[in-house]
């Protein structure tokens, strides 16, 4: 298994009723502390597949991968990472991993950059732009 391959962390972009779900982490990494639900990539597995089981079992939320919408190195963690459009298909969002997660949000639009300054990914921007003002 290479490096990249260890490090690689999917996230979920889960929109549902013009909101998006964030979750802010019990540790944070750096400046990052509210974020998508995300995790490590496991061997075998996609990053749609990674994106679907992080987002169950830190919400207990069930989702259904849509499409990819971009893959980047995050520039405050040195991860690679894919960023998932997601559709909840079942489930209630819940801090369902209290190891991991202290508390989410389904944020609209205008509240994003309050829970995330430092600004989102440009295809993730686009998406959220599209999904949540239209």
């Amino acid at each position: 298994m290479t490096t990249e391959a260890q490090r690689a962390v999917a996230a979920a972009v889960v929109v549902r009723d013009g909101r998006v779900l964030l979750v802010r982490r019990r540790v944070a990494e750096g400046a990052l502390s509210w974020q998508f639900p995300a995790g490590k990539i496991e061997p075998g597995e996609t990053p749609e597949e990674a994106a679907t089981r992080e987002t169950e079992e830190e919400t207990g939320l069930l989702v259904a991968p849509q499409s990819v919408l971009g893959q980047r190195v995050h520039p405050m963690t040195g991860r690679e990472i894919p960023s998932i459009a997601c559709r909840p298909v079942g489930g209630r969002a819940v801090v369902a991993s209290a190891d991991e997660v202290t508390e989410l949000t389904w944020a609209t639009h205008g509240e994003i950059p309050q829970h995330v300054p430092y600004g989102l990914f440009e295809p993730v921007q686009d998406y959220l732009d599209a999904a949540l003002l239209s």
